[in-house]
């Protein structure tokens, strides 16, 4: 049997993905667990997670346990390990997955206690007190916790791990003037789902950021926003996509109860819009509510992720709340996307795959495996150009 040779590979006129190894391998995962995920920011929950002086969010990044803490100048950042003997000073919660999507409590007395044998800090994360160690005090400023940076925007907090790095708004690519008519900030979680996909973090991204494969995979998303269906090919994502005749939201239906969120343009109003901020957060928003997909990758081949459906707080606050129209969609949609994401992840494992090839309606998708290139290779160019990147399915 014969094979086909190089000339005949670098001929096919379609743009390559990442190696197969880049999805598959441990070691590759590791690089890039350095060179993207704890180097840039990474978006571990919601500001509305930690209100008062005191609360905290914990949070599992790519295997790193961290803590944001709301201190009374506002949120500081920590790695969850005591100086003393390594101990976590919060523990993963019980059932939570290895991946931990956040979780969020109030410090007892506002302070920071290692459980192991009392070492205490404060929400500053200066060492406070060591038990019968007295002369420790005049160690203080060198054994505080380790700190992580922190940074907001429209009421998402992300970290960097890394000691030094561009700011987060040159992270966003210009994703805060494309959705500033939403209200982001003032948006709370009216619900959330976690699922743990065996598939590999760029897998997912890639998926979202391309509508080649809406047809085969999404009938009802087709139905909703025919423009779906038709090979990806040709969509405005600057203008937003249409929905059917009498639809303006990702719900069953089309439609809700709930009332738009205020401010919203006419586009806003009747298109859907999509962003990706990388490394892990997706954002998908209709006229009531918006869809914010974290990623938790765990190594390379599993990944949890955490959706939380966003809705105004008047919405919130009205007797009839019930956000189960947008959730049973997105649901059915997710668990589409997360099937076809293991077909894939299981594929790229044969001793046969190489690399992939990417149409010209994936190129939003090709933006993905740009950003790790240049991540590893320290390139110039990062961060990618400004431009709507992501969509629903």
């Amino acid at each position: 049997m014969s094979t086909p040779g190089a000339n005949a590979t670098d001929a096919i006129p379609l743009e390559r993905s990442l190696p197969g190894t880049s999805y598959t391998a441990a070691a590759d995962f590791v690089a890039e667990r350095q060179a993207a995920l704890f180097a840039d920011w990474f978006c571990v929950g919601r500001e509305e997670c930690v209100p008062e002086s005191g609360d905290y969010l914990s949070a599992d990044v790519a295997g790193e346990s961290i803590l944001v803490v709301r201190t009374e100048e506002g949120l500081a950042g920590y790695y969850n390990l005591c100086r003393h003997r390594g101990s976590r000073l919060v523990p993963p919660a019980a059932g939570q997955p290895a991946a931990d999507p956040g979780r969020s409590g109030c410090l007892a007395g506002g302070t920071i206690r290692c459980p192991y044998h009392g070492w205490t800090y404060g929400t500053d994360g200066a060492l406070r007190s060591a038990p019968f160690l007295p002369d420790l005090r005049r160690y203080r400023d060198q054994l505080g916790l380790h700190p992580v940076g922190v940074a907001t925007w429209g009421g998402f907090i992300f970290v960097r791990l890394a000691a030094a790095g561009p700011a987060l708004l040159a992270q966003l690519c210009g994703a805060d003037q494309r959705l500033a008519s939403y209200p982001l900030d003032q948006l709370r979680t009216g619900r959330r789902a976690v699922y743990r996909v065996a598939a590999n973090w760029k897998v997912i991204l890639e998926n979202y950021n391309e509508c080649y494969h809406c047809g085969p995979v999404h009938p009802e998303l087709c139905e909703l926003v025919p423009a779906f269906g038709r090979g990806g090919g040709g969509l405005d994502w600057d203008a937003g996509i249409p929905h059917r005749d009498g639809a303006y939201t990702f719900t069953l239906t089309g439609t809700t109860k709930r009332a738009p969120f205020p401010g919203l343009g006419e586009t806003e109003r009747t298109r859907h819009l999509g962003e990706l901020v990388l490394p892990n957060l997706m954002l998908s928003m209709s006229c009531d509510h918006v869809v914010a997909f974290t990623l938790w990758p765990h190594d390379a081949g599993h990944t949890t992720i955490a959706c939380d459906f966003l809705f105004h707080p008047d919405e919130i606050a009205r007797a009839d709340f019930d956000p189960s129209d947008a959730v049973e969609f997105w649901d059915l949609v997710n668990r589409q996307d997360w099937a076809i994401c293991e077909l894939v992840q299981d594929g790229m494992r044969s001793r046969m795959f190489t690399a992939g090839y990417l149409a010209p309606m994936e190129q939003p998708s090709a933006d993905v495996g740009r950003y790790v290139s240049a991540r590893l290779g320290g390139e110039p160019g990062w961060p990618p150009p400004p431009g709507p990147a992501a969509q629903a399915g």
